[in-house]
């Protein structure tokens, strides 16, 4: 039965006609049609009546979620291959992929400091078949620096995936050998640290560091992590804080741990003291989450994250990412917006005071 345009205005009292006639639905039982009702029906109001109505209303989306996936899902690293960031793509892509029946495609996107990657997932269609792995620089502290091409806090948040501390590492012939000495030799000053580039979590990290322990070490940014850690190792700078890549130049003797910038000591490099036992209440942890763009069924995005969830805590995934130097840490999606916004509060009070721009 069609509803007749015209005929009706739409007031109480109605009643409810089946919607596959009024809007060409079959997976829906009802319409909310202004038919007046039979002699002696009893008479439901207006708002209760659209309130029995809205489930059905919004059947689209609830369609949408209960037939994904049906195809391969896109994954974006929006940095070049190689790095932890593209890591942790990798190690999460074929177990995604074996829960969620499809195949998982990495992508690598890079440029801009990771923005032309995430732009591009912003700007696909939000079915839940485009997803970008982000971090501070994209998402929380990124948009204290510049103006960014998305909402960075309103994109489909899933999950974080890994957190990870920096390695604040100093080079071999530094004559500071325990972090109070250190803090002693950084405040008689002329200590360098060098990063991956201006406005770089480094850069910040190193930032961050300077305010809390009142030290002034001078920024050199680099045009990479790469030639960072080469003038590390060959002396030319002081300090450097690395991603567990800095692992590497550590463990073969060109470089030394002085110490991690997580709440508490590392695993992979026990004897480093925390930076938190000098310097009270510092931490700078580095972590990777995932998105969606905004608009992505929150069916699919609560989809996405109990799957995410369940295939980081198998024994062997988890052990995969721990050897990495990549510790899983995924939250519910409540908690990794409260997260999310804690971090970009942390970041801006950072970028404020240092009076960071970039170009610095």
């Amino acid at each position: 039965m069609m509803c007749a345009p015209g005929r009706h205005h739409l007031v109480a009292p109605f009643r409810f006609l089946p919607l596959a006639g009024c809007l060409g639905w079959n997976i829906v039982p009802l319409c909310l049609c202004a038919v007046p009702p039979r002699e002696n029906q009893p008479m439901i109001s207006l708002t209760r009546r659209a309130a029995l109505a809205a489930p059905f209303l919004s059947a689209p989306g609830m369609a949408r979620a209960q037939s994904w996936p049906n195809r391969p899902i896109r994954m974006i690293v929006p940095f070049p291959p190689g790095g932890g960031v593209d890591l942790t793509a990798r190690l999460l892509a074929e177990p995604l992929g074996h829960e969620l029946g499809q195949t998982v495609v990495v992508e690598n996107r890079g440029g801009a400091g990771g923005v032309i990657g995430v732009e591009a997932m912003s700007r696909a269609a939000p079915d839940g078949y485009t997803l970008s792995l982000d971090g501070a620089g994209t998402i929380t502290a990124g948009p204290h620096l510049r103006r960014l091409p998305y909402d960075a806090l309103n994109l489909g948040h899933i999950t974080r995936l890994v957190r990870m501390p920096f390695i604040m590492a100093v080079r071999n012939t530094l004559p500071a050998h325990t972090l109070p000495e250190f803090l002693a030799l950084a405040r008689q000053g002329g200590l360098r640290y060098a990063s991956g580039g201006p406005g770089t979590s480094q850069h910040l990290t190193g930032e961050l560091f300077n305010q809390m322990a009142r030290v002034s070490i001078e920024h050199v940014p680099y045009r990479g992590t790469g030639p960072a850690l080469n003038d590390l190792a060959a002396g030319i700078v002081d300090v450097y804080y690395g991603d567990p890549a800095t692992l590497g130049i550590v463990n073969n003797g060109q470089a030394r741990a002085m110490a991690v910038t997580s709440p508490e000591r590392w695993p992979l490099l026990p004897d480093a003291p925390a930076v938190a036992e000098a310097v009270p209440g510092y931490v700078s942890e580095n972590w990777y989450g995932l998105a969606a763009p905004a608009g992505t069924p929150d069916a699919i995005l609560d989809q996405l994250n109990a799957a995410i969830a369940k295939v980081m805590a198998e024994p062997a995934t988890h052990r995969r990412f721990d050897e990495a130097g990549l510790h899983p840490a995924t939250m519910g999606r409540a908690a990794y917006l409260d997260f999310l916004r804690q971090d970009s509060v942390t970041w801006g009070r950072v970028v404020t005071t240092g009076n960071i721009r970039i170009g610095d």
